[in-house]
C-alpha cells in the first residue's frame, strides 16, 4: 500500500499542471532577502565563493522553492521507505513553484555576480601550546577499526568507561574496565548515539539503523538492566520508540511531579522535531511537540527564571540556525523566545549552560563548525563563543576562540584554582596547517583570558565525541576522547585518513593528574 500510494502520488504530480506565477518588478537582492528569509537569516553573496553557490547551495534552495530542471520533483531529494515518504508529506519540495523562473533566475544572477571568485584565506597568528602539563595520554586496549565512535561516556563511581560503535548492522556498546581493558561487547540494532547510568539501570538513546541524516523514525530510548560484577544484562525495554533520529535527550522534572521528564532532540534531516515526552509513570511517555523543524541538537533543562518550573533551552542547527528558550508556563505549556541567532552556514553543534563571571547567572557556552554539508571550506567564524548572561536572558558575545570545524567544548574546573576552563575538540580543524586544533585545552586565566594547549598525539584519531568525568575518583575532572573515521577529510593531503582506518583507537582517555 505504502508503494502504491508513493506511485499515484508521482502521478499526480506528473499530471499537474504547472501553474504560472507573476514576475515580481523586485530585483535579485530583494528577492533574494524575502525567499531566502522563508527558512534561516539572510545569507550574503560574499559568505561563499561562486561555484558553492552555483554548484551547491543554490540548486538545493531552488529545490526548496518548487524550480526544478523538468517538471517534477527529481526522485533524488527523497530517500527510500518511510524516510521518503514523511520528507512528501511534509511538502519540503514543493511541487508547484512559489515564485517566477524568471525571479528565481534574478537571484542567481545576484549570487553569481556578487560571490567572490575564492574565499580568501584563514591564517591565524596563534600557535597552540603544545604539551598538557597535567594531563597523561592513555589509549583503550581495545578498539572497533576502522572505528565509528558515535558515543562516549566515562561511567559513574570509577566502573570505567563505555562506549558505541555506529557501523550498520554491526552496532555496539563496548564497556571498559578502570583500566581500560575490554569486559564485554553488547550488540544492539540502532545506533547508539547517548548514555546514561543509575545504579544498575541503564538508559541509551539509539538514533536509528543509521547515524547519518535522514527522516525514518527509527530511534529509541531503551532502559537496559544489569547485575553482578559483569554486567550481565538482565533485561531490555523500549521506552519511547518511533524517535525521528534522536541526536540528544534532556533529562528533568518539568511539571513538578516527581518524575523525570524527557526532551529529545530529533534531528532528522529535511524533517525533525523538538519533543517533550511526559513521563506519566505506569501509563509511559506523553508526547508532546515542542518544535517540528530539524535541527535540535542540544538542550538544558533547567529553572531560568526562578518560578520553580524548569524551563528548556535548546540549540537548533540546519538552516534555520539559534539559541531558543522555552518557558515553562506550567500545565504543560511552554512560551518559544529566541535568545540567539546564527546563519545557516555556522554549523552550530553545541551547547553548555556556565556561569563564567560569577554573577550567579547561567552564560551561554556555544560551539559551531559542522563542515559536512554543502560548503566544506574553513571559516573564520567556527569556534567557541561565551555569551555572558545579562539579566532578563539577554545574552551578549564576551569571548571567541576560532577553531576550525569545532565539535563540542565543555567547561569544567579541570586544574582545580576556582574558575571554569574549556576542553574542545574539532572533527573539521585544519588538517593542513594546524592539525593540532583536533584537541585544544583553554586554561582560564582570569577574565575570559584563555591560553590554549594541545598534545603531541591529538592527530592519532578524529575525534568527533567527547566526556568529562572523574574517571578514576581522585577527585580532579578526567576526558575521553572518541574517534570516527568514516570518510576521510576533504582536501586531505596529510595521510592521516588513511592511517585512521587501520591505527586509530575508538576512545582515548587524557588522565588529569592536578591531584
Amino acid at each position: 500500500m505504502l508503494f502504491t500510494s508513493c506511485i499515484e502520488r508521482k502521478k499526480a504530480t506528473q499530471n499537474s499542471e504547472i501553474k504560472d506565477v507573476p514576475v515580481s518588478k523586485l530585483q535579485g537582492e530583494a528577492l533574494a532577502r524575502i525567499h531566502c528569509s522563508r527558512c534561516h537569516l539572510f545569507v550574503p553573496p560574499d559568505s561563499l565563493p561562486k561555484f558553492s553557490w552555483r554548484e551547491d547551495v543554490l540548486p538545493a534552495m531552488a529545490f526548496r522553492l518548487g524550480i526544478f530542471d523538468g517538471d517534477q520533483q527529481p526522485d533524488s531529494l527523497f530517500e527510500k521507505g518511510s524516510g521518503g515518504d514523511r520528507v512528501r508529506n511534509a511538502n519540503i519540495f514543493p511541487d508547484q513553484p512559489l515564485l517566477a523562473k524568471a525571479d528565481w533566475d534574478k537571484i542567481v544572477n545576484y549570487y553569481i555576480d556578487s560571490a567572490p571568485d575564492a574565499m580568501p584565506s584563514i591564517s591565524y597568528s596563534k600557535k597552540i601550546r603544545m604539551g598538557l602539563t597535567h594531563f597523561i595520554y592513555k589509549e583503550v586496549a581495545y578498539s572497533q577499526r576502522p572505528p565509528l565512535t558515535t558515543m562516549v561516556k566515562i561511567r559513574p563511581e570509577g566502573k570505567g568507561v563505555v562506549y558505541a560503535d555506529g557501523k550498520q548492522h554491526i552496532n555496539s556498546l563496548t564497556f571498559l574496565t578502570p583500566n581500560l581493558e575490554k569486559e564485554q561487547v553488547v550488540r544492539l540494532k540502532t545506533s547508539p548515539v547517548q548514555y546514561r547510568e543509575i545504579n544498575n539501570t541503564l538508559y541509551v538513546t539509539t538514533a536509528g539503523k543509521n547515524i547519518f541524516p535522514n527522516d525514518a523514525a527509527e530511534g529509541t530510548l531503551q532502559k537496559i538492566t544489569t547485575s553482578g560484577p559483569g554486567m550481565q544484562l538482565n533485561s531490555t525495554e523500549v521506552l519511547i520508540e518511533n524517535m525521528q533520529r534522536p541526536v540528544f535527550i534532556a533529562y528533568g522534572d518539568l511539571n513538578n511531579n516527581g518524575r523525570e521528564d524527557i526532551v529529545s532532540c530529533e534531528f532528522g534531516n529535511q524533517t525533525g522535531r523538538l519533543v517533550c515526552y511526559f513521563n506519566e509513570g505506569e501509563k509511559g511517555y506523553r508526547e508532546q511537540l515542542l518544535n517540528n523543524r530539524p535541527g535540535a541538537i542540544s538542550a538544558v533543562i533547567k529553572d531560568m527564571n526562578g518560578d520553580g518550573l524548569k524551563d528548556i533551552i535548546v540549540l537548533m542547527a540546519q538552516g534555520d540556525e539559534g539559541v531558543f528558550y522555552y518557558e515553562n508556563k506550567g500545565d504543560s505549556s511552554f512560551e518559544e523566545k529566541r535568545l540567539l541567532s546564527f546563519l545557516p552556514l555556522y554549523g552550530s553543534q553545541y551547547i553548555e549552560l556556565a556561569d563564567f563571571n560569577n554573577d550567579g547567572l547561567d552564560d551561554i557556552l556555544y560551539v559551531c563548525g559542522d563542515n559536512a554539508d554543502k560548503t566544506p571550506f574553513l571559516k573564520n567564524y567556527h569556534g567557541i563563543y561565551i555569551f555572558i548572561n545579562e539579566g532578563d536572558l539577554q545574552f551578549k558575545q564576551a569571548y571567541f576562540y576560532p577553531l576550525n570545524g569545532a565539535y563540542k567544548a565543555v567547561a569544567r574546573d579541570f586544574d582545580l584554582d576556582g574558575d571554569l576552563d574549556i576542553a574542545a575538540i574539532s572533527f573539521f580543524p585544519d588538517y593542513i596547517s594546524h592539525p593540532e586544533e583536533s584537541f585544544v585545552y583553554l586554561e582560564n586565566k582570569g577574565e575570559l583570558d584563555f591560553e590554549d594547549y594541545t598534545f603531541p598525539q591529538s592527530t592519532n584519531g578524529r575525534w568527533i565525541v567527547m566526556d568529562a568525568e572523574d574517571l578514576d575518583g581522585d577527585g580532579d575532572v578526567d576526558v575521553a576522547l572518541g574517534s570516527f573515521v568514516y570518510f576521510t577529510p576533504a582536501g586531505d593531503t596529510t595521510g592521516l585518513g588513511k592511517k585512521w582506518l587501520s591505527t586509530s583507537p575508538s576512545v582515548i582517555i587524557l588522565e588529569n593528574t592536578i591531584k
